[in-house]
C-alpha cells in the first residue's frame, strides 16, 4: 500500500500560501509542483486540475478541497498541502470557502492503489483534530509533520 509520506515532501508542504482566487492557487500548485519536479510541465499540470473541477468540485466541505487528477508524463503519485493565508471561494459542497488542500496527482494509468490513496486523504481530512493541527501548523516542516504523525497514528489504529 502507498503510503502518503512517500509521496509528499516537506518542499511541498506550504503554509501561509496567498489564496486569491481558486484558479489562483491551483496555479500555484501546479508551479509548485514543477518546481520540484522539473520533468513535468506547470501548464500541463494546472490544465489537468482545472478540468478536473470542471467535473465537479474537488471542494469536500470543512474548509477543505482535494485537488486531484490523472497527469501525463507523471511515473508515481505525488502529493502536495497547502494552508492558505485566507480562504478561497472553492465551489465545496457545503459552501464553505477552503483554506486546506491535499493535493495528489497520479499516472494516466491509475489504479486502485491511487483510489486508495484519495480514500486515506479524505478518511483523514475527515477528523477534527487533524483539521485543527493542520491549520495550526506555523511552519512547513510542522504542517508536513502533521501529516506524517497522522499516518502513523491511523496506521497503529
Amino acid at each position: 500500500m502507498i503510503r502518503l509520506e512517500t509521496i509528499l515532501t516537506p518542499g511541498r508542504s506550504l503554509v501561509n500560501v496567498p489564496g486569491g482566487s481558486k484558479k489562483r492557487v491551483l496555479e500555484q500548485i501546479a508551479n509548485l509542483v514543477a518546481r520540484e519536479l522539473p520533468d513535468l510541465d506547470a501548464q500541463a499540470i494546472f490544465e489537468s486540475l482545472i478540468a478536473r473541477e470542471k467535473l465537479g468540485s474537488t471542494g469536500f466541505g470543512n474548509g477543505i478541497a482535494i485537488p486531484h487528477c490523472r497527469l501525463p508524463g507523471c511515473s508515481s503519485p505525488i502529493s502536495a498541502v497547502l494552508k492558505l493565508e485566507s480562504a478561497v471561494d472553492f465551489d465545496a459542497i457545503d459552501g464553505a470557502p477552503v483554506d486546506l488542500l491535499f493535493v495528489l496527482l497520479v499516472p494516466e494509468a491509475a489504479t486502485d492503489a491511487h483510489l486508495e490513496l484519495l480514500r486515506q486523504i479524505a478518511s483523514m481530512l475527515d477528523r477534527v483534530e487533524v483539521r485543527e493541527h493542520l491549520r495550526g501548523a506555523q511552519s512547513n516542516e510542522a504542517l508536513y509533520q502533521v501529516v506524517v504523525d497522522t499516518q502513523n497514528q491511523i496506521d497503529r489504529g
